[in-house]
């Protein structure tokens, strides 16, 4: 018997990969990052390989080595990679890693030298986020660095990337804007001698309204787990995940009766209180206090006062709940009931931060739709 659990519903992830993949003739890199964005690294990563992506993203060297060692062969890049990492391990499991700047490909120069191979490598140019990646000034003397390390076998430019801005809104002039400079960073690229199997900007927002972004490969990360990144349109996704927790106790109290931390829910009546085991360290955030809703017992009902650490109190009025009931927070929304939308929406943030925040050790992960 479980008492708290988030269910993946892998064969959404599936679905929603070939959703994507059908909707451009670039290949698709599946972004597993933050743990499969909260769903499991190594399930999230098959599942989406099933619906037909050719890629896996990463951000950090110790998340890709963690796809080989879980027998994923695929192309992985890897891009968030500070000073001292031993960036040859990376080399060594045939790893792609992403440099921004002479320091960071010296590094790689020198991982390829310890590990005793070619590293594959994908430049970065920022076109306009200002985070990371070489500047229009730093770009010119990158790639030529590149190529020289390049001729010398010491690396290969398999790809050209950079990120954008405002994705999420298609019409927005920035996009045009960073097109254009991601245009002329190749131009520089080819100049240097330098042709990129690979140039990839599309996220997933750009993957499914910009094809003018798409180039040779896209990376849509929140989109693979059926989450849409633009308000409004859920573009035929499925969400993957749900979590919910099954009612550990249940109470009558009068009305005026203050509800949890600080008393900030005072009851308006004689009422049925519901406890649910589920509270800010599973992943419920505590800007949830007195705004979360959760389904159960066939209604939307709202957190009655603070989040705590450990649980959360929902009023239930006269309606007949008992312990041991499923309290659904956010699932599919296709019964009625609360989505990772409607949580971003109420505690002012944004569905990735909902999904990544579930699966702690307390709240196991629980597979629908496994292949053997």
């Amino acid at each position: 018997m479980w008492q708290a659990e988030v269910r993946i519903d892998l064969d959404a992830i599936r679905g929603n990969v070939a959703r994507l993949r059908a909707g451009t003739t670039a290949e698709v890199m599946a972004v597993v990052k933050a743990d499969g964005y909260g769903h499991g690294l190594l399930p999230a990563a098959r599942a989406a390989l099933d619906g037909g992506a050719t890629w896996l993203g990463v951000c950090t060297l110790d998340e890709a080595l963690a796809l080989r060692r879980g027998g994923i062969t695929v192309p992985v890049l890897a891009w968030l990679l500070a000073p001292g990492l031993p960036l040859h391990e990376g080399v060594e499991a045939q790893v792609d890693l992403s440099a921004a700047s002479l320091d960071q490909l010296r590094e790689l120069v020198e991982a390829a030298e310890q590990a005793g191979r070619t590293a594959r490598i994908h430049l970065k140019i920022d076109t306009g986020l200002s985070r990371g990646g070489a500047t229009v000034t730093e770009w010119p003397e990158l790639v030529e660095a590149a190529a020289k390390a390049q001729a010398e076998g010491s690396v290969e430019v398999v790809g050209v990337w950079s990120h954008l801005v405002y994705a999420d809104q298609p019409d927005h002039p920035t996009i045009d804007q960073q097109v254009s400079a991601f245009h002329d960073a190749l131009a520089v690229a080819g100049q240097a001698g330098l042709r990129p199997r690979y140039r990839h900007l599309a996220n997933s927002a750009a993957t499914l309204t910009r094809p003018d972004t798409h180039f040779d490969l896209v990376r849509p990360g929140v989109a693979v787990y059926g989450l849409s990144p633009i308000a409004g349109d859920t573009f035929g996704l499925r969400p993957a995940m749900t979590a919910r927790a099954r009612v550990m106790l249940v109470k009558r109290v009068p009305a005026g009766t203050g509800v949890s931390y600080g008393h900030t829910y005072h009851t308006q009546r004689e009422t049925t209180l519901a406890v649910v085991p589920l509270g800010y360290a599973d992943g419920v955030p505590r800007h949830a206090s007195g705004v979360g809703p959760v389904r159960l017992a066939g209604r939307n009902r709202t957190i009655a006062g603070r989040v705590c650490m450990d649980q959360i109190v929902l009023d239930c009025g006269d309606d007949p709940v008992a312990a041991g009931d499923v309290a659904t927070l956010f699932g599919s929304g296709e019964d009625g009931g609360p989505t990772a939308d409607d949580w971003a929406a109420v505690v002012g943030t944004i569905n990735y931060e909902i999904v990544t925040r579930f699966g702690s050790v307390r709240v196991p992960r629980v597979y629908d739709g496994i292949r053997t």
